[in-house]
């Protein structure tokens, strides 16, 4: 698959095709990350082409790429042709998904524990010993501290009823709440429950689930996007896409963090 980027010139409202067209061995625009990724100029016109700069995702890259060092998903190519003292953009869209098949865990059931069933839970993580659950539901939402065994409420606070609260984690003793669809999450002293401050969402597009590793925030959107917060300024720093052998996997809900390994839910799949 090719594609053609359209370029205006000055204050004129009419497009101007591109004189070139980048061709790759990319079927359908998707490669495997197994596989090098093997670029071209299309040069229809016989222009004569004094050199080419190829990039992927604004990083430059050579005409033939090893994928196994690329992460998952949508990426841009983009090729600048110099030709004559002038210069032309084209561009084409690449998918990188995994050459190997997702592997299937099982899993065993080793106790179960009651659980109040008026609480819609969103996010949950433990933190010394501690349950710590986010609900939702506009007029509905919480945050709770929960003793597992017995179901016993250690602590609770009630969320604005504009609020649908969402995923949650537990970092350097602060809580981070995320909201739905209100662009903003929320900061309390894990200890107190007193709320210390927010902070606004960037680029993702909502917020469902949400975990860390120790130093960085993981946050889910409802998309194949993980993002990458700043544990300063919580700010969005990057995100890395869900991808299996076939496609990305959508509604990414909420995220716990063991030993390496992001482990998520997706909304309304088994």
């Amino acid at each position: 698959a090719i594609t053609h980027l359209i370029l205006s010139c000055g204050n004129s409202s009419k497009a101007i095709k591109s004189n070139f067209t980048i061709q790759s061995n990319a079927a359908k625009n998707i490669i495997k990350n197994a596989e090098t990724l093997k670029l071209s100029i299309s040069n229809p016109n016989n222009k004569i082409i004094d050199s080419v700069r190829f990039t992927l995702n604004n990083t430059p890259i050579s005409e033939q790429l090893d994928l196994k060092t690329i992460t998952l998903g949508e990426k841009m190519v983009k090729a600048t042709v110099f030709f004559g003292g002038k210069k032309e953009v084209a561009l084409q869209k690449v998918i990188v998904v995994n050459s190997e098949p997702p592997k299937l865990y099982s899993y065993e059931l080793i106790n179960t524990y009651p659980h109040d069933i008026t609480s819609y839970t969103q996010g949950l993580e433990f933190y010394n010993g501690i349950l710590y659950e986010s609900t939702g539901q506009y007029g509905e939402s919480k945050l709770r501290a929960l003793d597992y065994k017995n179901g016993k409420i250690l602590k609770n606070t009630n969320l604005s009823s504009s609020y649908f609260g969402e995923g949650l984690t537990i970092l350097n003793d602060k809580i981070y709440q995320l909201t739905w669809r209100e662009d903003r999450g929320l900061i309390y002293d894990v200890n107190t429950f007193e709320a210390i401050g927010s902070f606004n969402y960037g680029q993702s597009k909502e917020g469902w689930g949400l975990c860390n590793d120790g130093k960085n925030l993981y946050k889910t959107d409802g998309t194949e996007n993980i993002w990458i917060l700043n544990p300063e300024t919580l700010q969005e720093e990057r995100f890395v896409q869900a991808y299996t052998n076939k496609g990305k996997l959508v509604n990414l809900n909420e995220l716990e963090w063991v030993d390496g390994k992001i482990y998520a839910n997706r909304y309304q799949k088994n």
